[in-house]
C-alpha cells in the first residue's frame, strides 16, 4: 500500500494508490492523520463496495467523520455501475460536487480544478 503526499493549491493532499486493500473508515482516517492532509484522494477501487449503496450508511458515516476532522474526500475514478444506476447516489454526487467538502472526480486533473476553484472562492 503506497500513498503520496502533495501540496496542491496550498492544500496538503494524500494521494492514495489505486492498488491495495479496500479501506474502511478507520483506515482512511488513520492514513489522513498520519499524512497531516486536509484532502484525501481515494481511488474508487479502494472503497468498500458498500460505500456506493447509500442504504448501508457507509458513505454517510465516512463522509461525516471526514467533515468532523475538516478533511475533504475526493473519490477518484469512474463510479461503479451500481452507483450510476442509483438516483439517490447520483444526487449525492451532484450535491457534493457543488460544495467544498467532498467531491467525486474523474481523475487528478479534475481534482486540481476543484481545488483551484475552492481556493479562489476562499480568497474572494
Amino acid at each position: 500500500d503506497t500513498a503520496a503526499v502533495e501540496t496542491i493549491e496550498g492544500r496538503v493532499v494524500l494521494l492514495l494508490d489505486g492498488t491495495g486493500p479496500r479501506l474502511g473508515g478507520r483506515d482512511l482516517l488513520d492514513a489522513v492523520a498520519d499524512a497531516g492532509a486536509t484532502v484525501v484522494a481515494c481511488p474508487v477501487d479502494r472503497l468498500d463496495p458498500a460505500f456506493f449503496d447509500l442504504r448501508t450508511g457507509v458513505a454517510g458515516e465516512l463522509m461525516q467523520a471526514l467533515v468532523n476532522y475538516r478533511v475533504v474526500l475526493a473519490v477518484v475514478g469512474p463510479l461503479p455501475d451500481s452507483a450510476l444506476a442509483s438516483g439517490a447516489f447520483m444526487a449525492l454526487v451532484r450535491e457534493a460536487n457543488r460544495g467544498a467538502q467532498h467531491w467525486f472526480v474523474r481523475d487528478l486533473a479534475e481534482l486540481r480544478a476543484h481545488l483551484a476553484r475552492a481556493g479562489r472562492r476562499a480568497g474572494s
